[in-house]
This record gives structure tokens, sequence and C-alpha cells, in this order.
């Protein structure tokens, strides 16, 4: 077994500081790592895209919005509990992370009230009742009690938060800086971060250049931020996660690839969505990309065989987790790390606020 197949390959120390509590204001003020060649790579400020990226080439962005997946509630006997939602089952039944986990009992009762509204009273309650534990997540199904003609979604707006992630513990942003500026379809429970640098002028700078952007959704959920607990990764089983790879974006990508141009992954969510799609539709006995609405459980580590991309925008990941894998399978887990180290130097802001990192297909290994 390699390096490249062990868990402690993708460790790495990062002191506290580096971890970014708020988001850079404008968002594409941001620094920028541009990897260029397999043995160059260049700092910059994320603005500087314009310089590194070629007419014709294909941006593709997950336009996932976040939900405010995290609840405050009560037990029937006044016990606090929160809990934060990952995924809908069927007709208002959700898994969720939940805390304490000793108050979740089957057939317990839970009562959210607006987070925004003191005021508690019977008229203004959301009510969940638990039916069942996840033993691959280790949360439980919660069913939601849904007044009739109403949205669960449109309930969240009232009774849910953005959630942070864990790392975020001193932020002072607003949760609209939370969500990509081209957000629209409801479902994640986090952000896809590579998106979170881009702003309307920058994306209309782009595309003015010859850039095209398409359009992919992956609703982030367990499967993108579970933690990897296997020393040896091949065994790691991925949770399924909700994609949808519409046509327009297929007709994008091949007219990209046809012309000889360059298709560029914005984060890792949108290159699952593309490369999981693919695993799928040869799984089911096709031969090319094509149109897609399901689920995926495709985990990237280095070996593996590129079907999609040529490039990659992404932010700096957790140690020993997936998204650095997925990453060091684009160019090398000893470079990727290499590259980490010298952010660290250079003092980079790391995750979800952090800074990013261009990875052109010329240093794609």
């Amino acid at each position: 077994m390699t390096s490249d197949q062990l868990l402690s390959g993708y460790d790495y120390t990062l002191p506290s500081e580096l971890i970014a509590q708020n988001p850079v204001n404008p968002r594409d003020h941001s620094r920028l790592l541009i990897i260029d060649s397999l043995n160059t790579h260049k700092h910059g400020i994320f603005q500087d895209l314009t310089n590194w990226l070629l007419p014709g080439d294909l941006l593709v962005l997950n336009n996932t919005q976040v939900i405010p997946a995290r609840l405050y509630g009560r037990k029937a006997t006044g016990a606090p509990v929160e809990i934060l939602l990952l995924e809908e089952r069927i007709n208002n039944c959700w898994l969720a992370l939940v805390k304490p986990g000793k108050r979740f009992k089957i057939g317990s009762e839970v009562w959210f009230y607006p987070f925004n509204h003191p005021e508690q009273s019977e008229s203004n309650i959301l009510k969940a009742k638990v039916i069942d534990r996840d033993l691959a997540t280790g949360g439980r199904l919660l069913q939601f009690q849904i007044p009739p003609h109403q949205s669960f979604l449109t309930l969240l707006e009232q009774f849910g938060q953005i959630p942070f992630p864990p790392y975020v513990t001193a932020s002072e942003a607003d949760p609209s800086q939370y969500q990509t500026v081209y957000a629209q379809e409801l479902g994640s429970v986090a952000a896809p971060t590579a998106g979170l640098h881009f702003t309307e002028e920058l994306l209309q700078k782009l595309q003015e250049m010859g850039v095209n952007l398409a359009y992919v959704t992956l609703h982030v959920g367990v499967g993108t931020f579970r933690p990897v607990e296997v020393e040896d990764i091949t065994q790691h089983i991925m949770h399924q996660e909700w994609i949808e790879l519409p046509q327009k974006t297929v007709d994008l990508i091949q007219e990209t690839k046809a012309k000889g141009s360059r298709v560029i992954a914005v984060g890792t969510t949108a290159t699952r969505t593309l490369e999981g799609a693919m695993k799928e539709i040869k799984a089911a006995g096709g031969d090319h990309l094509a149109a897609f609405r399901g689920k995926t459980d495709l985990f990237i580590y280095p070996g593996y065989q590129w079907q999609v991309i040529d490039g990659l925008i992404t932010n700096f990941h957790l140690p020993k987790s997936s998204l650095l894998m997925l990453v060091s399978a684009l160019i090398g887990r000893e470079r990727l790390l290499a590259l980490y180290a010298e952010a660290i130097k250079e003092k980079y802001r790391f995750y979800s606020f952090g800074d990013a990192m261009l990875i052109l297909p010329s240093a794609v290994i």
C-alpha cells in the first residue's frame, strides 16, 4: 500500500489563526495560488482569473443554494436540542445530525420556534417526531408535521439558520456571504465554497472576454464533509449526494472539448457532479456524457482516471478530508502538500471563507 492510499498521508498542521473566520470583501479580492505547470506556481488575487483563463474556456459552477438547515428547539420536557438537517428523504422526513444524541430517542417529539421571534405560542411551533436512527451517519430521521399547503423550505426561512461550518467560531459574516452570487437551487446544508469568490462583475468580465459559464447542481450534504476514518482510504465509502447535470451543460462541455478548449470545474462539488454523472452513466451501460439526475457516491483519490474536467478552482481543505484527496488526484499528493506548506508560510487563509487555488490543465498529472 502506498502513502497515497493511507489516511496519514493527507495530514498537515495548520496554525489556528489561518482558519478564515470572515470572507474577504469584495469577494474577488481573496488570494489566489495559481498552479500553472507541472513544476511552477504563482501568487495572485482571485480577480486575476481574467489573466489566466482563455476565450473558449468553460467554467462549470454549482448553483446549489444553502438552506437554513440549523434549528434549535426543545423536547416536551423542556430540554434544549439542536439539529442540522442533512437531506430530505420523503414527504418532509429529513435525515439530521442531532445534539445531544441521547435526547433523540425514537418516538420522542421536538418543538422548534422561529429563531428571530422570542414569543412562543402553539401557533408558531414547528413539530417533528423522531422515527428512526441512521447508522451510517449517527443521525436521526425526523418526520416534520407541516400544515397543509405549506412548504417546509419556506418554513425553514422562519425557523432555521444558515449553518456556518464548525471551525468558523468567531465570524461576523452575514448569512448572505455564505451563498454564491449565482445560487439558485435550494437544498445544500453547506456552501460550494470555491464559488464564494466570484462577484457579478467578475463573472461579467469573464464572459465578455469569451469564457463560457455552465451550471450543475450538487446539494452538499454529509458526503462532502464527512471525515475519512479508515487508514486505508480505498475502504472509505462516500455518502450519496443528489446531483443534476442538465443537457445544456452537457452540450457546452461537448462544444468546448470539440474546439480543444478547457473545462474547468469551480469547486470539488462541481467536479464530483461531472465525474459522478459519468460514473453513473457508465454503470448503466452508457459510454458518453449525458444529462443526469440522481445520486452519486463517487470518491476520488490518487489513481483516479479523469473523465470530464481539465482544471479546477478550489479552496484549501481540511487535513485528511476526501476533498484533499480529490485535489491530490489532480496534481499529486506530495505536490499538493508542498503547496499547502508554502501557502501556510505565505499566510494564506484556509477553509470555507479562505483563499483559493487555480489548477490549470497544464499542471494536471
